[in-house]
């Protein structure tokens, strides 16, 4: 699972606090904190049919984490919603779109780890892409990674932030062994979500999820909670191990660049039979009813 280019992207004009700029010529200073220290927030966005869905819970989110991070200038959020509108208008996006949402501590005055070397107020960027979810439907191989997520003593998972060394290890241990995706633990062995996305095991027709300690509060992971609470599907969130998802009858990830995904596979073990299960493709079909009709507009016909 390699994501291609995608030609439609080719002349992408992004917004790097509020300039408006092609991507070919788009630059962060190497004073920004981004680029110094991956000392930044960010979300996730998907445009469906000119709405965003679920705006304001990920706002919430990025303004929860820069808080965390003591990221101060926080842009208003009506301006945010109007620099993505901007960006939406100059790229003349409408549906089939994602957007990284980026808010960095801003630029230094010269190099170092103290925040206080940042006193020109923070940076936001915006890269929106034509990108459908980036999942294959036919079902995941995973392998559990052997790099741990860390408790939240040294670094809450909470915290939204930009500085994915972690997961990007994972990563590539997926990748050495031609799996989708790596599944990571915890420092107690339980699992805590994927290298990129929540997870979610079927037992029996009832739902279990890992508990937000060493996984982000994730926003689709929370929808697919919503859903399974109005369609009386009972969902726990508990600890997990790895032997739980061997035994599972299910298994499937959530997030926003990819939806809801099957797994299928887990450490050379077929998960229940093998193939993306009822379940998951029912609440796939739950949630896609949800994007088309809910969101945020920001595109005016």
């Amino acid at each position: 699972m390699l994501q291609q280019f995608n030609k439609k992207n080719r002349d992408l004009i992004v917004n790097i606090n509020g300039r408006l700029v092609h991507r070919d010529e788009a630059g962060i200073s190497p004073f920004d904190s981004s680029v110094q220290g991956g000392d930044a927030v960010w979300e996730g966005l998907r445009l469906y049919n000119g709405r965003i869905f679920k705006l304001h819970e990920h706002l919430d989110r990025l303004e929860r984490s820069a808080r965390a991070l003591a990221i101060v200038d926080l842009p208003p959020r009506e301006n945010i919603i109007e620099e993505l509108k901007r960006t939406l208008a100059a790229n003349k996006m409408r549906d089939g779109v994602h957007i990284r949402l980026t808010l960095t501590r801003g630029v230094k005055i010269t190099s170092g780890m103290d925040p206080r070397l940042n006193q020109s107020g923070a940076t936001l960027i915006i890269l929106a892409e034509h990108k459908a979810p980036v999942y294959s439907k036919d079902g995941l191989k995973l392998i559990t990674a052997s790099v741990r997520r860390p408790p939240p003593e040294v670094l809450d998972a909470r915290i939204h932030h930009a500085n994915w060394l972690n997961s990007i290890l994972a990563k590539i241990e997926a990748n050495n062994a031609g799996a989708d995706d790596a599944l990571m633990l915890d420092t107690h062995g339980c699992i805590a979500e994927t290298n990129a996305t929540n997870v979610f095991i079927v037992r029996k027709g009832d739902l279990a999820t890992s508990r937000v300690v060493a996984c982000p509060e994730g926003i689709t992971r929370a929808t697919v909670i919503e859903i399974a609470a109005a369609e009386k599907i009972r969902c726990v969130e508990t600890d997990l191990s790895p032997v739980d998802v061997y035994g599972a009858d299910e298994m499937f990830c959530t997030g926003t660049m990819g939806e809801l995904a099957g797994i299928t596979q887990l450490d050379n073990r077929l998960i229940g039979d093998g193939h993306v299960g009822p379940m998951t493709k029912r609440l796939s079909d739950l949630y896609a009813q949800r994007t088309a009709s809910e969101g945020v507009e920001v595109v005016e016909d």
